[in-house]
């Protein structure tokens, strides 16, 4: 979330910003959470000067009652007091219950690099690399040339799980392995320490990675019978605890950044609503990530952003797929990134680039909502830190971008060079 701070001494950016996202029908929130946060800082000190004045009312009956004198109508006050509190208490965590909620909901501050847009159709071409391939051949959907090689099985799945799941096998399985390993070991090798994080999260940290009342429809839930504050939910990447593991601490600016590569099994209840999406690999409710993740220090962060895009850029070119890289457009970029790069590898059966990469600089964003600070060494003060995530490698859709630029023709598919190491063949399918 944005910082109150930042809001109160920028109130004409966070609107602007609001303008460029096209999201008018937030402004009014930016003069609301102001009055209303003033509003509880001021009553703040009232309910806290009645409680004061409780407590020494305490202090006097318990001294009056040891003198043996008469207390009642000192305990009467006392009650009435007591009442005053408790209705002031209400009044409190209704202003802040309201203060939180607008600061949850209003988005990130744009970098001013971002593009103008509404949609993903206007993000903006950064670059391209490698030559898209133009088959000679039809090539088969890769669903159905998995369950034709016996490397998955999609019918059983639905059966047990429902749609958007599913049994990988045999030589297949070696292959997302081979993917994890070989993106783990190359960003391990920059510097990045291996987490394998819970796969579950409470709700309150969950609040303060991201917009949950907008996330929630896409999340898995546990707990339905419980209240909302004491559910869990399945984590939709690891970028999540890994940001919340920090949560309400202190760093030591010595050991900025700190760099990590999740490893996680993630899980999303969207799902594609057309056939090479509903049936196969690409959208799926239950897949696995390799992501990186860096804490920073604020001046560090957009150089940072460069380089987890070419951490990413660097994997796809060893697997020699070809990808161009775009710049997310305002109204593609959701709320809790600055700036974010999309890399979109190319497709050649569907003919089209398509995303399967997200690399984002939420600056400050995640840190002030789960409170994670470092005591900046030139000025004294204790500032949020910058958190960056990236893909490295999302298994599923790498590997059917695999099936597209390596199958043969007669059906089999070559293991790219850089994963033979890890397969132990040079063709799968056979």
């Amino acid at each position: 979330m944005l910082d109150i701070k930042f809001i109160k001494a920028n109130p004409a950016v966070v609107r602007k910003d609001l303008e460029r996202r096209q999201d008018k029908e937030k402004l009014p929130w930016v003069d609301e959470v102001v009055k209303k946060h003033d509003e509880w800082k001021r009553f703040k000190l009232d309910v806290d000067k009645l409680r004061h004045g409780r407590n020494l009312l305490t202090a006097e009956i318990s001294k009056l009652h040891k003198q043996k004198k008469d207390i009642a109508a000192k305990i009467k006050e006392a009650r009435e007091m007591a009442e005053k509190v408790e209705a002031s208490d209400e009044k409190l965590r209704q202003l802040q219950e309201r203060v939180d909620f607008i600061l949850q909901r209003l988005p990130n501050i744009l970098h001013d690099s971002v593009p103008a847009g509404k949609d993903d159709t206007e993000n903006k071409e950064i670059r391209r690399w490698g030559t898209p391939k133009k088959p000679s051949f039809p090539l088969k959907n890769h669903g159905e040339l998995l369950e034709q090689l016996g490397l998955a099985d999609f019918e059983r799945a639905t059966k047990i799980s429902g749609a958007g799941f599913h049994f990988l096998k045999g030589d297949f399985v070696k292959l997302e392995l081979a993917l994890i390993n070989f993106a783990a070991a190359a960003i391990e090798k920059k510097g990045f320490t291996l987490i394998e994080p819970p796969l579950m999260m409470q709700r309150k940290p969950y609040e303060g990675v991201t917009d949950i009342a907008a996330f929630e429809n896409v999340m898995y839930r546990i707990d339905e019978g419980r209240k909302d504050e004491e559910s869990s939910y399945l984590i939709a990447t690891s970028e999540h605890p890994i940001a919340a593991m920090l949560m309400n601490e202190t760093l030591d600016e010595k050991e900025l950044p700190l760099k990590f590569c999740g490893i996680s099994n993630c899980f999303r209840r969207e799902i594609g609503s057309h056939g090479i999406d509903t049936r196969g690999l690409f959208r799926v409710h239950q897949f696995n990530k390799v992501e990186m993740f860096v804490f920073c220090k604020p001046e560090d962060s957009w150089k940072l952003h460069e380089e987890l895009l070419k951490n990413a850029e660097e994997l796809l070119q060893q697997l020699k797929i070809p990808y161009r890289v775009v710049s997310v457009c305002t109204g593609d970029i959701g709320s809790v990134a600055a700036k974010k790069y999309d890399l979109e590898a190319w497709f050649p059966r569907q003919n089209n680039f398509r995303e399967v990469v997200s690399c984002s600089n939420c600056t400050s964003y995640q840190a002030a909502s789960l409170n994670i600070r470092y005591p900046n060494g030139k000025t004294g003060e204790k500032e949020y830190v910058h958190t960056l995530n990236s893909t490295a490698i999302a298994t599923g859709r790498t590997m059917v971008a695999i099936i597209e630029n390596y199958q043969n023709k007669d059906g089999t598919i070559t293991v790219p060079d850089v994963l033979v190491p890890y397969v132990g063949k040079k063709t799968i399918g056979k």
